[in-house]
């Protein structure tokens, strides 16, 4: 007998009639003989409908209170969800965050989890019920309702395995696994049989919606085996695991891009110590996020620095920026928001060189100019013009031969 946590999107429990046949799903596993925890999001576009109401109350929402509000979308899922497994004759019972007492920090809106109490899970389990718990939810030590931020759920079920020592995590979403890039830039992108944590964690860092950074990080760090599946086409999906002696051989795992950056130039700089904490630092204390970094010295002992923000703090960053110039004496700020980052990812770059050559040749018999780079142990990123983004993706992807299984 195996345990398994299965966790099902906002999508796969968009209607009665999906979470019906959720419910279905997992009647087939359990009779089969194996115990089951089933973790859910709310409806698709139900917690942004409680945001809006909230919004219509106060401008920017107490999150104490908006976290209250929120974690009420997976409540309803789950409870649907145990009363059709109890119509159908499969013993289920539902629990909130609270309940299971996931027990998470303050951060409202953005909380981690610490530690779970599986008591009541494995009791229920002991008894041969399904155990149906709300994801993206827990509570802190005074007992306030915190939420997980976006895609938490999926962090909820691997914490929520890792606890139980499941003997795999399966993600439900609208896709059947993890692909060599999106399928809708690139037709021709293949499903991964296999991906290791360090590739998985990559490409969700570098623009892959698959699954939440967090709970890729989380399944790493305890090892939990997360496989990602379709909540409505049978197959194996994607396994998510340990690097393996038969996965060296490819070179290169997949192609990630992310549309929302945006890039920021500061010239004529005088070049001393301390100038880059000078630039960075307001941009910090803004709650900034900085990416990319690159510096130049030129010969008159000045130096340009540039780096990229998400675009959703590209004009703010720009104003901070300004400012900086003036007080520098800086020659000026340019600013760029039509730009992306494309990333190659890949394990097998450890032992193999040439992959920056292949990737730099391959954009440079396209004529695509490369505005940035760079790398890590298995990744190289280049900051390209916006309108290079699909030509890019399926020219790297036609070079690396992704297509091929």
């Amino acid at each position: 007998m195996a345990l398994y946590v299965y966790k099902f999107g906002g999508t796969s429990v968009g209607s009665i009639e999906r979470i019906k046949a959720v419910a279905e799903r997992v009647k087939k596993v359990r009779e089969a003989g194996d115990d089951l925890v089933v973790v859910l999001s709310a409806m698709s576009g139900e917690t942004n409908r409680l945001i809006g109401l909230a919004k219509e109350m106060q401008a920017e929402p107490n999150e104490r209170e908006l976290d209250a509000m929120i974690s009420t979308g997976e409540q309803v899922t789950v409870a649907l969800l145990s009363m059709r497994l109890n119509e159908i004759g499969c013993p289920a019972c539902s629990y909130t965050g609270t309940q299971v007492r996931i027990l998470t920090d303050s951060s409202f809106t953005k909380a981690r989890i610490k530690e779970i109490d599986d008591t009541r899970i494995r009791t229920d389990l002991t008894e041969g019920k399904v155990v149906v718990v709300a994801g993206f939810q827990g509570v802190d030590e005074d007992g306030n309702i915190t939420t997980l931020g976006r895609g938490g759920s999926d962090t909820t079920a691997v914490a929520l395995a890792a606890a139980l020592k499941a003997d795999e995590c399966h993600i439900y979403t609208d896709v059947d696994g993890v692909y060599t890039t999106d399928p809708r830039v690139e037709p021709k992108a293949r499903r991964l049989d296999r991906i290791t944590f360090e590739e998985m964690l990559e490409m969700a860092s570098l623009g892959s919606k698959v699954l939440q950074i967090r709970s890729v990080e989380f399944a790493g760090k305890y090892n939990v085996a997360l496989r990602v599946l379709s909540s409505f086409a049978e197959g194996n999906g994607t396994l998510i695991t340990y690097e393996e002696s038969q996965m060296e051989s490819a070179l290169i795992s997949g192609i990630a891009f992310n549309r929302d950056e945006a890039k920021l130039t500061i010239t004529g700089v005088p070049d001393l110590p301390g100038i880059a904490y000078k630039i960075l630092g307001p941009i910090a204390d803004a709650n900034i996020e900085v990416d990319m970094i690159v510096q130049n010295i030129a010969a008159d002992a000045t130096t340009d620095f540039t780096f990229t923000v998400h675009r959703n703090d590209f004009l703010r960053a720009k104003t901070i920026l300004d400012a900086i110039c003036a007080d520098l004496g800086a020659r000026k700020v340019s600013a760029d928001n039509n730009i992306v980052k494309v990333s190659i990812v890949g394990v097998g770059m450890r032992s193999h060189a040439g992959i920056a050559s292949t990737m730099f040749k391959t954009l440079a018999n396209e004529g695509i100019n490369i505005q940035m780079i760079a790398t890590s142990e298995i990744k190289i990123s280049v900051v390209v013009d916006e309108k290079y983004l699909e030509l890019a993706v399926r020219s790297l992807h036609s070079a690396f031969g992704l297509e091929q299984a």
